[in-house]
């Protein structure tokens, strides 16, 4: 991929522009203009990681991932590759999208329609904690893979720096409420968040719950404690 800096997100413009015109019209600006970094809500659709042996077995001997597009999230990103997801009723997801870079457990993300379409029965789980999850088969162009547990339906969460944590009030493991506004507003009730230093301020939903919200670019957001 090209080494070109990545260009501001549209959010991360905004918030600047807010806060000069607020401080230029010497107006008290609203919490949320306060906040040290701006608010970004993303729809994750399904996607999986894999170990990096899983990708060997899938892929052929020595193979990495090959980056495709850079996440929000700081070194993550979409990978070229992808499996064929097949579920209990033999039915399957083409194109499933691998996320790097390697993790050290395989794990497939779904939304519930995904997983009612293909007959599994999965628990919402925070990434990583996949004890006792479905397992399922993943194919590649070099073979086979049964995963023996990791699929799991993501639960609403935000990622957060210790200074997003530390301004809103919360700490890892706490939950927000998510404010979306627009045609179909709706509140999240149990947004889990998650604390890292290399964390940007982003939650994550998944495409069942943005088309419910018609979530788009410039719908408004709002975390509430």
């Amino acid at each position: 991929m090209s080494s070109a800096p990545a260009l501001p997100h549209r959010a991360e413009v905004e918030h600047l522009v807010r806060r000069a015109l607020y401080q230029q019209l010497g107006r008290n600006p609203p919490r949320q203009a306060l906040a040290p970094n701006p608010l970004v809500v993303n729809v994750s659709a399904r996607h999986c990681h894999l170990t990096p042996a899983a990708v060997e077995t899938l892929f052929g001997q020595g193979r990495t991932l090959t980056p495709m597009k850079w996440l929000y999230q700081k070194g993550q990103y979409a990978a070229q590759e992808t499996v064929t997801l097949i579920g209990p009723r033999s039915r399957v997801i083409s194109n499933l999208r691998i996320l790097g870079p390697c993790r050290d457990l395989n794990q497939v993300e779904l939304a519930l329609t995904d997983a009612i379409a293909l007959g599994f029965e999965v628990p919402v789980r925070l990434s990583g904690n996949i004890a006792g999850t479905p397992g399922c088969m993943l194919m590649g162009p070099n073979g086979f893979l049964e995963v023996k547990e990791g699929v799991i339906r993501a639960a609403p969460h935000v990622h957060m720096s210790p200074e997003d944590a530390a301004f809103h009030g919360v700490k890892a493991g706490d939950f927000l409420r998510l404010r979306i506004g627009g045609a179909c507003a709706t509140t999240f009730d149990r947004l889990l968040v998650r604390v890292h230093p290399d964390f940007r301020l982003e939650v994550h939903i998944d495409t069942d719950e943005g088309n419910a919200c018609v979530l788009q670019a410039d719908t408004p957001v709002e975390l509430l404690k």
